[in-house]
């Protein structure tokens, strides 16, 4: 009996035998699953008993040769497969990763397969540690790295695997090359609901993928995150300030062409919040941020300060992601702690060469 590896091998176009479609080999995962790449540049891991060679048709079983035809000896380039290197986006120096569910049926996810990604949508390399978690222990499933402003393929899961899941657990490192000091690691499991994979509101549009997913965030709250790295003695000045609310100190706003300072304090903005949503009022200070930044760049402003405060975090998690998706091209981080405390964000608006 011939060995799998001689009937497959890495650069060898094939069809997907039981679903619509295929790809091309780009490396094995084991002895009988390799690594298919679509042709929407995904890798999806896939049975070798359940592929059919387009490359080389006389390696499938059952397969016989047509009489009196003849062979040509044709010299064909294999295709050379690369790592994907990532790149670096201005701005998104946040860790933020996730875990991602895409359906290969979208209007009915829980009758076909389901592929499971893992993203990392930020500046920082990753190294994972990607495993089941079960009552009879754990069980690494993949490990290795993650480029900036990349993607991976984990694993697919069959529709008998959606039946009985086990927990998915994930350990992760980042860092970058000027890291000034270290980042603490991320663990993080999950316990999926099976129901969810029968309801198609759990899969929304994402900026991801081209398809519907199911889309969980990996990271620890940022707030959180940030406040750890704080000094004992920064953390107890800002629990001081908090404590001598509820007067909010006004800090001297700066207008000058190089620095802007914009409060986006709800009070700063309007007079009376009465009957005004949480929503609503996020609106009124998302609008600001955009008007000031737009307005700041005509201006040709070299920095702008949003104040926000500590409060839930939620506010400047907002803003980061207006940040990030409306005006990539600026870098942006917090503010000064000696001038603003833990409550601003500051944004570069010098322009690039």
């Amino acid at each position: 009996m011939q060995k799998i590896e001689s009937m497959i091998k890495v650069g060898d176009k094939v069809k997907f035998l039981n679903d619509v479609g295929g790809g091309v080999v780009v490396s094995f995962i084991s002895k009988n699953m390799v690594n298919v790449e679509n042709e929407d540049g995904f890798e999806i891991p896939y049975p070798t008993v359940q592929l059919l060679n387009v490359s080389a048709p006389e390696l499938n079983a059952g397969f016989v040769p047509e009489e009196n035809t003849e062979v040509q000896n044709e010299v064909v380039n294999a295709p050379v497969f690369e790592t994907v290197a990532g790149e670096i986006i201005n701005g998104k120096n946040s860790p933020d990763f996730y875990f991602c569910f895409v359906p290969s049926v979208q209007n009915n996810p829980s009758i076909g397969e389901m592929e499971l990604y893992l993203i990392n949508d930020s500046n920082y390399t990753v190294m994972y540690h990607y495993f089941h978690l079960k009552s009879d222990g754990v069980k690494t499933a993949r490990f290795g790295n993650v480029q900036p402003n990349s993607k991976i393929s984990l694993e697919s899961l069959a529709k008998n695997d959606l039946i009985e899941l086990p927990e998915y657990g994930f350990q992760l490192l980042y860092f970058k090359d000027k890291d000034i000091e270290y980042n603490e690691p991320i663990t993080k499991v999950f316990r999926i609901n099976p129901v969810k994979f029968h309801k198609e509101s759990s899969f929304q549009s994402n900026k991801f993928f081209r398809k519907n997913a199911w889309i969980l965030q990996i990271t620890k709250d940022i707030l959180t995150t940030e406040l750890d790295k704080l000094t004992q003695d920064d953390f107890k000045k800002v629990i001081r300030e908090k404590e001598a609310k509820p007067k909010i100190k006004k800090i001297p706003r700066k207008r000058t062409p190089e620095i802007i300072e914009v409060d986006v304090h709800i009070n700063e903005l309007l007079d009376k919040t009465d009957g005004l949503s949480n929503r609503e009022i996020l609106g009124v200070q998302m609008d600001k941020v955009e008007s000031e930044m737009r307005a700041a760049i005509q201006a040709g402003v070299k920095r702008i300060v949003f104040i926000h405060g500590v409060g839930q975090g939620i506010l400047k998690q907002e803003i980061a992601n207006l940040l990030k998706s409306k005006f990539k091209k600026y870098e942006f981080k917090d503010a000064s702690f000696k001038e603003y405390g833990y409550g601003a964000t500051l944004v570069n608006l010098r322009r690039g060469k």
